[in-house]
C-alpha cells in the first residue's frame, strides 16, 4: 500500500467499471481443458468491505447541457441503479471544478416538461420522461457527446452554471434509486491570495438545507492536476486548510453530520503521494475517507491485449484486490459477495490468469444463509479451467452463476448470457431473476476461456462467516 492511515478511517473507492468482458477483446474457443487446484483461508477475515463497496460516478460534465440531466427520469435507469444499492453516487469528475451553483437560473424546457408530469404523482413510483422529451433528447445526445469529448481531448474547459433543477434532477434520482449521493464541490474558486472561495458552496449548502437533503459532500478532483487544467497551483496543505474550512461550513448548517471524503487525487504515486501526505497532516482530521482514482488504462490508446493483460489487472489488485465488471456482472457481486474477504489462491504455475476471490456469501440473499461461501473468478487462458475446491468443502453442493458473452462476437458482444440465458430487463421496472444452476456435489468448476463465475459454497459453515 501506497497510504498509511489511521486506524478506523475507511478508504474509499470510487471507481469506474474494468474488465475482459468490455469492448476489445475477442474470445478464442477452448481447445482444451486444464485443471487447477485452489486452496482457501478461512479461520478469519482477511479485510472487510462496506456493502457499498461497488459504487458508481455520474460525471459532472453531464450538466453542462442540463437538458440531458433529464435522463435521470428514466424509469429504467433507476430500476438498473436500484439493482446496485447500496451505493454511492458520487457526482464528479473534471467538470466539478468548472461547475458555479446559480440559484436564480432557471430550468430548460425538458426539465420543466419533467417536473411538470410529476405534479401530485409519487416521483419514486411513476416518474417517467415525457416521451417526445426522451425521443428528442436521444437524437441529440450523440452531438453533445462529442462536444464533451473534444473539451477533454483538448484540456481546455471553461466554467458552467448549474440551476437548483439541477440539484434536484440529481437528488431525486439518488434517492429513488437506494443510493447515497456525494456531491463534489468546485475548488478551484479562489481568492486572491488562493484560500478557497467558500461563498458559492454556502449558497448550494442553503439551498440544500432548505430541501432536507441527505448529501455527503466532497471537495475538488484530481487537485493534481489543477495546474494543468487551470493554470491554478495548489499544494497539499493549503488543499488541507481548504478542506477544514469546507468541514467548518457543513457543522453550521443541516449537514454538520453529513459526511466528508477527500481529496480525489489521482493515482498515489509520485509527486501525488508527496501532495497527498501534506494534505492528510494538514486537513486529514475532518475527513470521513480518503479517496483517490485509479486508471488500468488510457482509455484512448488501450488494445483489446490490454484488457486480458493480467499485468494490468495487478496494478490495482497490489492496492485493493478487487476487479470491477460490467453492469451484469456488478448486479451479481451485489447479490452474491458479502462483506467479509477471505483468502482463495490457485495452486501451480502461471496463476496470474486465473484470477480468485473468495467472500462470505451475502446472507441477504434469500437462498442462502450464514456460513456460506462465494467465489468468483476470472479466466484469462484461451482455454477451459477446471476449478477443485479444497478437500473439506469437496462434498458441498454449488450453484454455478456462469457469465459469458452471447453470439458470435465473443467478447465484443452486447449481449451477456447467465448460465446460458441472455439476461435482459423483464420490463422498464423489472430486473430479470438471476438463476443459479445447481451442480452435484464433488463436481469440478468449469470456467470456459475468458469468461467469468460466481459459485456459491452451500452448507460450507465456514466460522468467519457466522
Amino acid at each position: 500500500m501506497l497510504l498509511r492511515w489511521k486506524p478506523g478511517l475507511p478508504l474509499l473507492l470510487l471507481l469506474g467499471q474494468l474488465g475482459p468482458l468490455c469492448r476489445g477483446a475477442l474470445a478464442a474457443p477452448g481447445l482444451a481443458e486444464d485443471t487447477v487446484e485452489l486452496d482457501f483461508f478461512t479461520k478469519r477475515p482477511v479485510h472487510l468491505v462496506s456493502p457499498a463497496f461497488l459504487s458508481f460516478t455520474i460525471d459532472a460534465n453531464l450538466v453542462t447541457d442540463p437538458r440531458f440531466l433529464t435522463f435521470l427520469g428514466s424509469p429504467k435507469l433507476r430500476t438498473l441503479a436500484r439493482g446496485l444499492s447500496p451505493a454511492y453516487l458520487r457526482f464528479g469528475g473534471t467538470k466539478t471544478d468548472f461547475l458555479i451553483f446559480d440559484p436564480k437560473k432557471e430550468p430548460t424546457f425538458e426539465e420543466r416538461s419533467f417536473w411538470q408530469s410529476q405534479v401530485n404523482q409519487d416521483i419514486c413510483k411513476s416518474g417517467s420522461i415525457p416521451s417526445d422529451v426522451e425521443k428528442r433528447l436521444r437524437l441529440e445526445w450523440p452531438f453533445q457527446e462529442q462536444l464533451l469529448l473534444r473539451e477533454q481531448y483538448q484540456k481546455k474547459f471553461k466554467n458552467s452554471t448549474y440551476s437548483r433543477s439541477s440539484v434536484d434532477m440529481l437528488y431525486t434520482f439518488a434517492n429513488c434509486s437506494g443510493l447515497d449521493l456525494i456531491f463534489g464541490l468546485n475548488a478551484l474558486l479562489r481568492t486572491a491570495d488562493l484560500h478557497w472561495n467558500n461563498s458559492n458552496a454556502q449558497l448550494l449548502l442553503n439551498y440544500c438545507s432548505s430541501k432536507s437533503y441527505n448529501i455527503s459532500w466532497e471537495l475538488g478532483n484530481e487537485p493534481n492536476s489543477f495546474l494543468k487544467k487551470s493554470g491554478i497551483y495548489i499544494d497539499g496543505f493549503q488543499l488541507g486548510e481548504d478542506f477544514i474550512e469546507l468541514h467548518k461550513l457543513l457543522r453550521k448548517s443541516t449537514f454538520k453530520n453529513a459526511k466528508l471524503y477527500g481529496p480525489d487525487i489521482g493515482q498515489p504515486r509520485g509527486k501525488t503521494v508527496k501532495m497527498l501526505r501534506s494534505f492528510l497532516k494538514a486537513g486529514g482530521e475532518v475527513i470521513d475517507s480518503v479517496t483517490w482514482h485509479h486508471y488500468y488504462l488510457n482509455g484512448r490508446t488501450a488494445t483489446k491485449e490490454d484488457f486480458l493483460n493480467p499485468d494490468v489487472l495487478d496494478t490495482f489488485i497490489l492496492s485493493a484486490q478487487k476487479i470491477f465488471q460490467d453492469y451484469w456482472l456488478s448486479l451479481l457481486f451485489k447479490k452474491l459477495v458479502g462483506t467479509n474477504v477471505l483468502m482463495a489462491s490457485v495452486k501451480g504455475p502461471d496463476r496470474n490468469k486465473l484470477r480468485v476471490y473468495l467472500h462470505c456469501t451475502n446472507i441477504n440473499h434469500p437462498r442462502y444463509k450464514e456460513g456460506d461461501l462465494t467465489l468468483y473468478a476470472l479466466n484469462l487462458h484461451n482455454v477451459t479451467m477446471s476449478l477443485q475446491l479444497p478437500y473439506h468443502l469437496f462434498d458441498k453442493q454449488v450453484d454455478k452463476y456462469l457469465v459469458k458473452p452471447s453470439g458470435p462476437d465473443g467478447l465484443l458482444s452486447k449481449s451477456v448470457q447467465l448460465n446460458g440465458q441472455i439476461l435482459k430487463m423483464v420490463d422498464d421496472q423489472t430486473l430479470p431473476a438471476l438463476m443459479e444452476k445447481p451442480l452435484r456435489p464433488g463436481s469440478s468448476l468449469g470456467l470456459p476461456a475468458f469468461s467469468y463465475g460466481f459459485f456459491v459454497i452451500r452448507n460450507a459453515k465456514v466460522a468467519a462467516c457466522i
